[in-house]
């Protein structure tokens, strides 16, 4: 008897241990907020008061858009730049500034992005965040000049990491994760913890959401082709939780 039960306990030992995990969830918190590019209460398209007199140029940011907006552009989630025959370029932008809604992130919040990288040099899209002239923290910025590069940045209280991982590249998918801490701003980018500035928001930070496709004017990075009328990037996830 001794011995059957034995026997008995080794086999259901072994199916448990063979048996595959459960996903966890490392992100503590609640989602507060589901991006729905499409809803006009939540996303105002086309303007920003991050660019002078609220757009629709920022020349001297050494960016060639000219923000428009058109469903087209950043409704579905793609975020378009298409060439005009003035040199500028038609880009699409969308933020919660303005918005119905009015969505702010707040410090301890935390971001979850899934992203497509655009491929055409020139590109400029990023993740950020804005309000009244500063408050800005980059969740990335990226261009395909440097292709296995992400750029990370809080503005706020200053810190920048330039991450390379193999991962990162024209047209390749990543999967973002930032954490907007008191103490410390963190990044991770395809479930890996990159980046910590031990600088942190503070604890009354808050500002609105931004998501565009900008375009490079050549000072810091390579203008577009001229044999190049289009680019795109894409976004098809976003979300904040928070504690």
């Amino acid at each position: 008897m001794l011995t059957e039960g034995l026997a008995r306990l080794r086999g259901r030992l072994r199916r448990l241990v063979g048996r595959p995990r459960p996903p966890t969830d490392t992100t503590a918190g609640t989602p507060v907020f589901t991006a729905d590019f499409a809803s006009t209460s939540q996303w105002v398209a086309g303007r920003t008061w991050a660019y002078p007199g609220g757009g629709p140029t920022n020349l001297g940011d050494n960016k060639l858009d000219h923000l428009v907006a058109d469903p087209g552009y950043s409704r579905s989630g793609v975020f378009r730049a298409t060439r005009r025959p003035d040199g500028k370029w038609d880009a699409g932008l969308l933020t919660t500034e303005g918005s119905d809604e009015g969505f702010m992130v707040r410090a301890g919040d935390t971001l979850e992005a899934r992203v497509r990288l655009p491929e055409e040099m020139g590109a400029w899209p990023a993740i950020w965040t804005w309000l009244d002239g500063d408050q800005e923290i980059d969740a990335f910025e990226y261009h395909p000049d440097n292709p296995d590069l992400l750029e990370l940045s809080n503005r706020v209280r200053g810190g920048q990491s330039y991450y390379r991982d193999p991962a990162i590249a024209p047209g390749g998918w990543l999967d973002l994760k930032v954490e907007f801490g008191v103490r410390s701003v963190v990044w991770w980018v395809n479930g890996t913890r990159v980046y910590a500035d031990r600088r942190g928001v503070g604890r009354r930070w808050q500002a609105y959401l931004i998501v565009n496709l900008s375009v490079c004017a050549g000072r810091y990075h390579p203008r577009p082709d001229p044999s190049v009328s289009e680019m795109s990037f894409e976004v098809a996830r976003l979300l904040i939780h928070r504690p």
